[in-house]
């Protein structure tokens, strides 16, 4: 049998063992409450770095094909790979196909873009304006799949003049530079970095605040 100090001094350490426990828990749900915090940022740095990389890799774009530079077909395939990266980034909140589905209209919208610097060059203003009306469509279609799939945070009139703005910038960045103006063509890249960001933004605080769980 246990004296009754030997008793006490059981009891207390069992006490303390308890309560090494309960603060280690607290820690931890403190941590574990603090980390998602850190993640929404990363996500949204993430979402602007993929925004940043597609407006650079654009500009590379014209002006390797306004040139006819060799490394066109190179600069392009990397420009195509931020497509899929912009995807990628959804499918964790949205599913695979959905985010191949962006990824397969934002292809396309790098590919239109494509033509319509061509025809540009080329002077063929039958198949510019072509490019040009599929390019706006496609423009649309973006808008509608973005707002189907978050239409609370992405009001379909908002992301219709949020990707059209992004169009409209990008033309007056491409036809300037093909017409020789550099100046307003960079001065348009200007104005376009700084809509990317807000789109990006757009786009990353919609996420949050349609999956909170996701951040927490």
């Amino acid at each position: 049998m246990y004296s009754n100090g030997r008793k006490r001094m059981y009891f207390i350490m069992i006490a303390m063992l308890l309560l090494t426990s309960l603060l280690s828990s607290a820690s931890f749900t403190t941590a574990a409450e603090a980390k998602p915090k850190t993640d929404a940022q990363v996500f949204h740095d993430a979402m602007r770095k993929l925004w940043e990389d597609h407006i650079t890799w654009t500009r590379l774009v014209i002006v390797s094909l306004s040139n006819g530079l060799p490394d066109t077909d190179t600069t392009v395939q990397r420009l195509l790979q931020n497509q899929d990266d912009i995807g990628d980034a959804i499918k964790p909140f949205y599913g695979d196909a959905a985010g191949e589905q962006l990824s397969e209209l934002l292809r396309d919208h790098i590919l239109i873009a494509a033509e319509i610097i061509q025809a540009a060059k080329n002077g063929d203003t039958a198949a510019q304006n072509d490019a040009i009306a599929r390019w706006y469509a496609n423009a649309d279609a973006i808008a509608e799949f973005l707002n189907s799939a978050n239409p609370k945070n992405w009001p379909l009139d908002e992301m219709k003049a949020m990707m059209r703005k992004h169009l409209d910038l990008t033309l007056q960045e491409a036809v300037s530079y093909l017409n020789g103006d550099y100046s307003a063509s960079i001065s348009a890249y200007e104005q376009i970095h700084i809509q990317a960001l807000g789109m990006a933004d757009m786009l990353s605080e919609g996420i949050i605040r349609q999956f909170p769980k996701k951040f927490k």
